[in-house]
């Protein structure tokens, strides 16, 4: 059903400050398009630079978003539940990736998994496993960046859900983990898949704490934010392009998504 206001009731004192918003954020993208090299497009896209980018940055998001979901969701549920001591305190920890600058984010990361870092020397010195500079290490920036995403918007999710039908389960015997796995889950499938989308179009946007953490060499870590980012200082239309892409592919994927999973107040 249309629920459309009556003219009298319209805030029209909104209006031009929220036409102004719009093109504050249309207009970028135009000029991209405006810019974009046409005639060139294919020959840039299927570039062995471009297509190693693209190669690293499907592989290294979707690892990211796949460890946020297995690591992060059980988190959320914690958080959600006021389970752990100390939970506001752990919420705001939760929070700190998205406030901080990215590349505070990649020192921060060298000093843990660094091969002199906290955790980062015992497994260089013990199993002989170096993450920074390395795809692995690509996979850690972008999850450490993008999974607080995930986890509040699940945390959301498990705190609206109504908990009748868990306890219905649980008084009929069903265990923990069948609760969670055919009850709790399927329950708040659309804002898991919500906020996956979200971790992944993070952690496919993610620049500079991968840069600081993995550095960017091409092949190994050098993702597509950062070929946009060496690119731009040789080659502009290449930037453009690759830059195109990167817009492309997260439009698409949220376009499609958004009528079934993303829609305000799913859960």
């Amino acid at each position: 059903m249309n629920r459309s206001q009556p003219t009298s009731q319209r805030p029209l004192f909104l209006l031009i400050p929220g036409l102004v918003a719009i093109a504050f954020l249309v207009i970028p993208l135009v000029g991209l398009l405006a810019e974009a090299p046409w005639g060139s497009f294919g020959s840039i896209l299927t570039s062995q630079v471009a297509l190693e980018a693209l190669r690293i940055s499907l592989i290294t998001s979707i690892a990211a978003t796949a460890i946020a979901i297995v690591i992060g969701t059980p988190l959320a549920w914690l958080l959600a539940r006021e389970i752990l001591p100390g939970t506001r305190v752990l919420r705001a920890l939760v929070i700190v990736p998205l406030l901080l600058p990215p590349v505070v984010s990649g020192v921060i990361l060298l000093t843990a998994f660094g091969r002199r870092g906290l955790v980062g020397q015992w497994l260089y010195s013990g199993l002989g496993i170096q993450l920074p500079f390395s795809t692995a290490g690509v996979v850690i920036a972008a999850t450490f960046v993008a999974m607080p995403f995930l986890i509040i918007t699940m945390e959301g999710a498990f705190r609206s859900l109504d908990g009748r039908f868990e306890d219905a389960a649980s008084t009929l015997g069903a265990s923990q983990w069948t609760i969670f796995r055919r009850i709790t889950l399927p329950m708040v499938g659309p804002s898991l898949v919500a906020g996956a989308v979200l971790c992944w179009a993070r952690a496919l946007g993610e620049f500079g704490a991968t840069i600081t953490f993995a550095g960017n060499f091409p092949g190994v870590t050098q993702s597509m934010p950062l070929a946009v980012y060496q690119a731009l200082e040789t080659d502009r239309s290449t930037a453009i392009a690759l830059s195109l892409v990167m817009l492309t592919v997260c439009i698409v994927v949220l376009v499609a998504l958004r009528g079934r999973y993303l829609r305000p107040g799913s859960s």
